[in-house]
């Protein structure tokens, strides 16, 4: 990734070299989002249980990109800057809780928006982009607490006062069958007072799929899939899961009755070597809840299995898509993309949610599948790369493989064709996820580097530490790692008015 913008000129080459690349004029494009999505499918490896069939076929129809990383590792940022291209101190979106991109001075032009404008018939669903006016179609479904209505998790004003208690208790109703919430039977470590459910809950629901919002985004995909249009397709379908709560259906959780989960390794003392500030943004529930509330409730297994039931519901709907597309007139000529905007701790680091600088929160899943009229331009497919990249690449590398016409505004990522051709070639990139001014996370391709907004910092060597288990600031053979490392980070610890 390069904080240095793209300009007209780097775009114009790249749009007459787009043809060396692309057999077919006009190639469409499914992009797949999925919510909260860390490492944990079969292709990453980032946990044994995780079963990914379809996410695993993917990556063997393509390229995996194996270190690639979020701009911010929140909701809200992450995704305002993969669909402008641009990094949170350019966007001017820090956070979840911060301003929104139709908000500010400077009207955005969006990744759909540059599709549009070439022609492409730009179609969205699901959890995707901060505007989805963007999309000239737009299917919305209510998908945080389905197989709820919103109105369902309304705690009565006699149910409110139990919510921060140890025996919280909202009844609802469905199906003619009577469940309580939370699910988990934990008390709520953020919002004690708020009428709304707990999302730190998680558990099955014995209801249908088609229930969930997730399915119903997938059947109205796949019915703009079997529609044929002389016009080139952009289709964006944003899943929901595993956001919390985690909650899947039923039949998704049935093999651990027999084999329960395996839990996170974690190391006791791991945050003894970090500053004040480290240890602060572990512990605080700020997007979820306190591990410590999950220890005293005996529910770490719980959340595992959940979490894993979560990802398999989701990656059989990612199945439904792919059958669909495969099924279709444009199973030849579409490029597939799936990603994830940003990872999830399940007790690492004594943390649970996003919004961290460690591995745990800023890897995504990426995988690109090149449409298979163009397959022999690139690498072989299954190619993995392990050079750092980072979600704010996938607009100027989308802008070169599509031919589309180059957005009004710089883009601060770097295209990623150079390495869908030739994936083990050594680079000079790093990755940097900020997450909120002055605190940043840098990533090479062995090095990650923290730094925080009152000057304490860490460092980690992912080949011998992947666990990031050992700080090694303050180790004088590692003062010239550390010298590099903060200057390549230097530029983005700049806040620029919006």
């Amino acid at each position: 990734m390069l904080l240095k913008s793209f300009s007209f000129f780097v775009f114009t080459i790249c749009l007459a070299n787009c043809g060396q690349l692309n057999a077919s004029e006009w190639a469409n494009v499914l992009f797949i989002a999925v919510d909260d999505l860390n490492d944990w499918v079969g292709c990453l490896g980032g946990h044994p249980q995780a079963e990914t069939p379809h996410i695993d076929e993917l990556a063997r129809r393509g390229m995996l990109f194996a270190n690639a990383h979020c701009a911010a590792p929140a909701c809200t940022p992450s995704r305002a800057s993969l669909f402008t291209g641009q990094m949170p101190q350019n966007t001017g979106v820090w956070s979840n809780a911060g301003p929104k991109l139709t908000r500010l001075r400077r009207k955005p032009f969006l990744l759909p928006d540059s599709f549009r404008r070439s022609g492409y018939r730009t179609l969205g669903t699901g959890k995707l982009g901060p505007n989805k006016s963007c999309f000239q179609e737009f299917f919305d479904v209510h998908q945080r607490w389905s197989p709820l209505s919103s109105e369902a998790v309304e705690y009565t004003p006699a149910e409110l006062p139990s919510k921060g208690s140890d025996n919280p208790r909202h009844v609802v109703t469905l199906r003619e069958q009577q469940y309580v919430l939370p699910l988990n039977r934990m008390p709520s470590d953020r919002t004690p007072d708020d009428p709304k459910g707990e999302s730190f809950d998680w558990g099955p629901f014995d209801v249908p799929d088609g229930d969930f919002g997730d399915t119903q985004i997938t059947d109205w995909a796949i019915k703009r899939l079997q529609v044929v249009s002389t016009e080139p397709l952009f289709l964006a379908v944003g899943y929901y899961r595993p956001h919390q709560p985690l909650w899947a259906p039923k039949r998704f959780f049935e093999r651990f009755d027999n084999n329960p989960a395996i839990l996170p390794t974690v190391l006791q003392e791991d945050l003894d070597d970090l500053g004040s500030a480290g240890r602060r943004w572990a512990i605080e529930p700020v997007t979820s809840g306190s591990h410590d509330t999950v220890l005293r409730f005996q529910q770490w297994r719980g959340a595992v299995e959940s979490y894993l039931a979560c990802v398999s519901y989701v990656d059989h709907e990612i199945g439904r898509l792919l059958n669909a597309i495969d099924e279709s007139s444009m199973a030849d000529n579409t490029w597939i993309v799936l990603w994830s905007d940003h990872g999830w701790h399940l007790g690492e680091k004594q943390h649970w949610g996003k919004w961290t600088g460690w591995e745990r929160s800023t890897r995504v899943p990426l995988i690109m599948v090149p449409p298979r009229d163009v397959q022999a331009n690139l690498a072989p497919s299954g190619s993995r790369c392990d050079q750092p990249v980072n979600l704010i690449d996938l607009y100027p590398t989308l802008i070169e493989l599509c031919g589309l016409k180059a957005p009004p505004h710089d883009l601060d990522g770097a295209s990623l064709v150079p390495l869908l051709r030739k994936p083990d070639q050594v680079t000079k990139r790093c990755s940097v996820t900020m997450f909120g001014p002055g605190n940043g996370s840098l990533r090479t391709d062995r090095w990650r580097f923290i730094c925080y907004s009152d000057g304490s910092e860490e460092l980690y060597d992912l080949s011998a530490d992947p666990r990031e288990w050992v700080n090694l600031v303050g180790k004088s053979e590692y003062r010239k790692v550390l010298a590099k490392l903060r200057a390549q980070m230097a530029p983005y610890l700049v806040d620029n008015d919006q």
